[in-house]
């Protein structure tokens, strides 16, 4: 996905950065990382308080296979609920979810 692309997905929430990493990118607001850009897909942060909000949307969580580890390991980021993909404002409530996860996050 390019950078204009999200950063409209974004632009409930202001100005974003986006930074290459992972062979993805790093979406941030105020320093504090909110999403990820995954293999042209947009994950939002999530944590034990906004998890279960966007499980019953039936997004996914981003699992991957670790190199050293014989299990999946489950990240905190969660798959855009497919509703909000074509409408702005759902799409600006899920990132405020991202970024009040984004804020509860240590460091």
């Amino acid at each position: 996905m390019d950078n204009d692309a999200i950063r409209d997905m974004f632009d409930s929430l202001g100005e974003v950065t986006i930074k290459r990493m992972f062979g993805g990118k790093g979406i941030y607001h105020q320093g504090r990382i909110l999403a990820l850009e995954v293999s042209g897909d947009i994950l939002l942060k999530a944590d034990a308080e906004s998890a279960p909000e966007f499980a019953r949307a039936g997004a996914r969580q981003w699992v991957y296979e670790g190199k050293a580890r014989s299990k999946p390991v489950a990240m905190p980021y969660w798959s855009i609920p497919d509703a909000a993909l074509d409408d702005p404002d759902e799409m600006a409530q899920w990132v405020r979810l991202a970024w009040a996860a984004a804020l509860r996050a240590k460091g």
